[in-house]
């Protein structure tokens, strides 16, 4: 990119709180280009260095990880896990236990990613020293395979053992939680 080039955003598909697992299945996007967007911020910073755009970047990482993602982890311990918790599936149990165990891990990877891009957005430095770069990268790696288990499997699952009552209280907990207008 050429110095100045700012460094895109994203924008993230509309879905409403009457449809839970497609809002679940839309933050899944969000992750993957919040994901993005951290790896074409460290490109950006070897490339052309430290700017507004930069900043504004890892501003854009730090704003989705820090609010976004754990409603969403919410959602999925509130609402998805529990409602796994009676299936006779030994290996959908295991996957829901790994899933929580997850779950813990990234929020503790997160808060070393935090780090870095917080002095970065915070103009505290402007290139991420070796460490930061280790860690954001560990941020990252443990994302793909927890979003494909939730959604080829848990999710479907879910889904399935939930009836419309459940489904509803879900939205309505989602929304609510989210201070989204009723």
């Amino acid at each position: 990119m050429p110095r100045g080039t700012p460094l895109p955003g994203f924008g993230a598909p509309a879905v409403g709180f009457d449809t839970p697992f497609e809002m679940l299945l839309a933050c899944h996007e969000r992750v993957k280009r919040s994901l993005a967007l951290q790896q074409r911020l460290r490109a950006y910073l070897q490339t052309t260095g430290c700017d507004d755009s930069a900043r504004s970047a890892a501003r854009d990482v730090l704003r989705y990880f820090d609010i976004a993602a754990p409603l969403h982890h919410e959602d999925e311990e509130r609402h998805v896990f529990p409602a796994l918790q009676a299936v006779q599936d030994e290996g959908l149990r295991a996957a829901v236990a790994r899933l929580q165990d997850e779950h813990v891990a990234m929020a503790l990877r997160w808060t070393r990613a935090r780090s870095a891009l917080l002095a970065l957005a915070d103009a505290s430095i402007t290139q991420f020293s070796e460490e930061q770069v280790a860690a954001l990268a560990a941020f990252a790696a443990g994302y793909a395979e927890h979003i494909q288990v939730e959604e080829s499997l848990v999710y479907p699952a879910a889904r399935a053992a939930m009836d419309e009552a459940a489904l509803q209280a879900m939205a309505q907990d989602m929304r609510q939680r989210r201070g989204a207008p009723q």
